[in-house]
This record gives C-alpha cells, sequence and structure tokens, in this order.
C-alpha cells in the first residue's frame, strides 16, 4: 500500500507535489493553532466559571456562617452543600441540595482537610448529571462548602469552536491547495515553456539548420527561474555557436571535397591522357616521346605540389601533436629580401620595390613557412595582375606586431569577392582557367600558416591598389 502510495506520489507533476506539500504544511499549522486556541478557550472559560464559583461561595459562606447550611441555590443546575469534616469523614449537613449521587463532593471536601487553607478545584464526572466543576473552601473550621457548577455550557463553547475550527481550516485548505495549485502553476509555466522548448529541440532536424528554432521565452517566474531560464538560453546559444561551428566545418568540407576532387581530375586525366600519347609514340613517333614524357612529369609535378598543399591544410585543421611550424629565431626583414630577389628573378615583368627598415626584425617563426607565405603573396601579385604592374613590400613594427604589407597597383579585387579570396580553391576567375595558374589555394595556404603563427592576414582591395596585410606577434 506504502509502495503504491509512493509510486502515484512519483508520478505527480511538481505544481501538483509542491501544493500538496503545502497542503499537508498547512494543515500540520492549522492543527497546532486550533489546538494551541482550544486549550486556551478552555482555560479561558474555566477560569472564569472558577471566579464566579468564588464569588458565590462567598455569600453562601455567610449562610454557613449564620444558618450552618446554605439556604438558596443560586443557579439553576448548580449544586451547594456544607460538610462537617473530621479526620476519617466528611458528613453531609441537612438540609442540603446535592445530587443523587453526591461521593464526588464528599471527596473534594475531605481534601481541603489536607490542602490547609487553599481551596480546592477539581473537574468530575456526576453520574446521571455529566461533567462539574467543584470548588471547595473551608469558611469557618472543621465546615467545608462544596459548590458544584455544570461545565455543559463550556463544553458546548467548546464544541463550537471546535466545529467552527474545522469547517474555516478545512475552506482554507481547500482554498490554499486551489488557489496555491492556480498561482504554482503560473509560477511553473516558465520550466513548462522550457521543456516544451526541449521537446521542440529534440524534433528539429539539424541536418538542414544549424540554428535551434525556438528558445525559452521571458515571463514573470521569480529570480530563480529568470536565472535558470538565462542558463538554459545561454546553453541553447552555446549549443548554437557549436552546430554553426560544425555546419560550416561539414559545408566546408564538402565544399573541400568537391573542390579537391575537380581539381585532382583534371591532372589525372592530363597524366593518363600523356601516358596514352607516350605508349603511342613509343610504338609509332619515337621523336615525340620526349616530349609527351616531359608534359607527363609537368602534370604529375602541378599534382604533387596540389597534394602537397592539401596535405598541408589538413595539418593544419588536424593541430597535430607534432606542429607544421618549428619556430625559431630568425630576421623577417632577412626573409622579404629573399622573397624579393626570387621574385625578380622569376617576374621581371613586374617591378618590384622593398623596404625593410634600418635594422633587423627578429622573430620567433618558422622561416620556411613564412618565406611560403611570402612567395605566395608575391606570386599571387603577379599572377592576378597585368605585365608591368608594380609591385611593392614594406615591412615595419607597430606596437607588438611585425608588419608585413604587400601592395600592387592591378585593378583590384572585385568588393564582392573580397571576403572570399582566403577560402579553398576559390578564385576571382568564376571560369576555373589555368592559364594564368594556380589551384587556388595559395592564399588559404598563407592564412593558414600565419594563424598557426599567432598572426593574422587582410586583404584591401580597391580599383588601382590592392594590399595584402600579415601581422605576426612579437612575443611568443
Amino acid at each position: 500500500m506504502i509502495r503504491r502510495f509512493r509510486e502515484t506520489y512519483r508520478r505527480l507533476r511538481l505544481g501538483t507535489r509542491l501544493a500538496l506539500g503545502m497542503g499537508v504544511l498547512s494543515l500540520v499549522v492549522f492543527a497546532v493553532v486550533g489546538a494551541s486556541l482550544s486549550m486556551y478557550m478552555r482555560d479561558y472559560l474555566e477560569r472564569q466559571l472558577n471566579d464566579q464559583m468564588k464569588l458565590v461561595q462567598l455569600t453562601q459562606s455567610k449562610d454557613v456562617e449564620a444558618y450552618g447550611t446554605v439556604q438558596g441555590k443560586p443557579y439553576y443546575g448548580w449544586y451547594t452543600a456544607s460538610y462537617e469534616v473530621s479526620a476519617n469523614s466528611a458528613v453531609l449537613r441537612e438540609p442540603a441540595d446535592v445530587p443523587a449521587d453526591a461521593d464526588e463532593l464528599a471527596v473534594v471536601a475531605q481534601a481541603v482537610r489536607d490542602s490547609g487553607d487553599d481551596p480546592v478545584f477539581r473537574t468530575a464526572h456526576i453520574k446521571g448529571e455529566g461533567t462539574y466543576r467543584l470548588r471547595a473552601c473551608e469558611p469557618e473550621p472543621g465546615v467545608v462548602l462544596v459548590t458544584a457548577a455544570p461545565m455543559d455550557d463550556i463544553e458546548d463553547t467548546m464544541d463550537q469552536l471546535a466545529t467552527v475550527q474545522v469547517v474555516a481550516f478545512a475552506l482554507a485548505l481547500v482554498g490554499l491547495v486551489v488557489f496555491g495549485r492556480a498561482v504554482l502553476r503560473r509560477g511553473l509555466k516558465p520550466l513548462s515553456d522550457m521543456a516544451h522548448t526541449a521537446r521542440g529541440i529534440t524534433s528539429h532536424d539539424f541536418t538542414d539548420s544549424a540554428r535551434l528554432p525556438v528558445r525559452a521565452d521571458r515571463g514573470n517566474g521569480g529570480p530563480e527561474v529568470e536565472e535558470l531560464r538565462t542558463a538554459f538560453n545561454t546553453m541553447l546559444e552555446h549549443i548554437d555557436d557549436s552546430l554553426a561551428v560544425r555546419t560550416e566545418a561539414e559545408q566546408r568540407l564538402r565544399r573541400f571535397v568537391a573542390d579537391a576532387s575537380h581539381e585532382l581530375r583534371t591532372p589525372l586525366m592530363s597524366v593518363r591522357g600523356y601516358a596514352d600519347l607516350f605508349q603511342y609514340a613509343a610504338a609509332n613517333e619515337p621523336e615525340e616521346r620526349e616530349k609527351h614524357l616531359a608534359r607527363l612529369r609537368a602534370e604529375a609535378a602541378r599534382m604533387g605540389v596540389l597534394l602537397d598543399d592539401l596535405l598541408l591544410l589538413a595539418r593544419l585543421d588536424a593541430a597535430e601533436v607534432e606542429a607544421p611550424v618549428r619556430l625559431e629565431d630568425a630576421d623577417l626583414a632577412d626573409l622579404v629580401r629573399q622573397a624579393a630577389e626570387a621574385f625578380r628573378a622569376a617576374r621581371p615583368d613586374h617591378p618590384l620595390t622593398v623596404a625593410t627598415g634600418p635594422g633587423p626584425v627578429r622573430l620567433r617563426l618558422d622561416a620556411l613557412r613564412i618565406r611560403q607565405v611570402l612567395d605566395n603573396l608575391l606570386t599571387n601579385a603577379a599572377v592576378h595582375t597585368p605585365a608591368g604592374t608594380k609591385v611593392s613590400v614594406e615591412v615595419s613594427v607597430v606596437a607588438d606586431a611585425a608588419v608585413v604589407r604587400v601592395t600592387d597597383s592591378g585593378p583590384g579585387i572585385p568588393a564582392a569577392d573580397q571576403e572570399r579570396v582566403f577560402d579553398r580553391f576559390f578564385r576571382v576567375d568564376k571560369a576555373r582557367t589555368r592559364d594564368r595558374g594556380g589551384s587556388g589555394l595559395g592564399l588559404a595556404v598563407a592564412r593558414s600558416l600565419v594563424q598557426a603563427h599567432g598572426g593574422t592576414i587582410n586583404l584591401t582591395s580597391g580599383p588601382g591598389a590592392t594590399t595584402f596585410t600579415m601581422r605576426l606577434p612579437l612575443a611568443p
């Protein structure tokens, strides 16, 4: 039975549990208040009756002293008698107004002798009459006056008080549970809203969108509920951000795989084609064999460079334990001068100016990787600008960073494409032609390498000026 009650209680909603708990607590409070009130009321009524009996016995004592007995009955239902009390007995004086069973009156009269001069009060049940309050006093030596007052009025008053208390407390308890349940339901509504939000989240399809469609709205729930709501919404925002990052990563991975497949398919098809031509030339035109073999090697080398870039990007993304950058003390200005000399040798049709400052710029960096970034930026400036376009490289130290700016005076990059130039496989040339070289990975590799060094790289471009700005921290 108790186990079934516990299981039923556990299935109740929180609001119902709180309402029932509040009802039980209120019931205990009402019981304590009612018992205390009843005890106080009974004590108060008995004290009044005692005072009334005292006044009556003052008058009756005069009758006893004058006539030996009480002459009249003070109130309807009251009894009065005088006793001659000796050491062993209490003898009733006649005439006397006593009930048929007057043993309790005699006992009280005998008790006065043992108590000294103090009056004796007792509550006793008299057979055939009911409950009476007895008071005994000694108006003169050896004579005891006993007065018995019925307690029916007190009992009726206490019964009425108990009835009023039960009805009032029952109505108050019902009202408290009903209205308390309504108040609790309203106060717990934010929790229900959050539960509804959680159910909405579980049914949301995350494959289409990373954003959660629902939130726990604000309402009147008190500081605790508001704190819970804030924590809940913060959690949802964190989940949103995590899902957005995951979705973006998945989309980037899909684009990466698609673009990598597209980029690798072309050189692979070229390798297959040149291999077929080499096989044909070896059998029919030996003089063409070396030409086809050279093209085959060139396509294989091109595919190797592409695979190297893909592997480097994958290592940078994976953040391997063995970092793809090996830091050492190096002079950034010297690296810029080396990259400039190589650029002048390979691109004599693009005038280059270099400003490295008067002294060295010592940093902790991977010289090979930073040189790769510089080569990519300079090559990008030459590939995407016509012959004769001026290119400049400037090295400076600003605050806590070393800054390298690569600027060309070409036509610039359209504003719609500037935010995507660092994306992998992105080309401003939408036709994906390769007559101007590149696979769309150079700037992506440059950004990843700079970020691996704790730096940043950004672009500003307009007609007649395109500048790539690389910042590397001076301190580790």
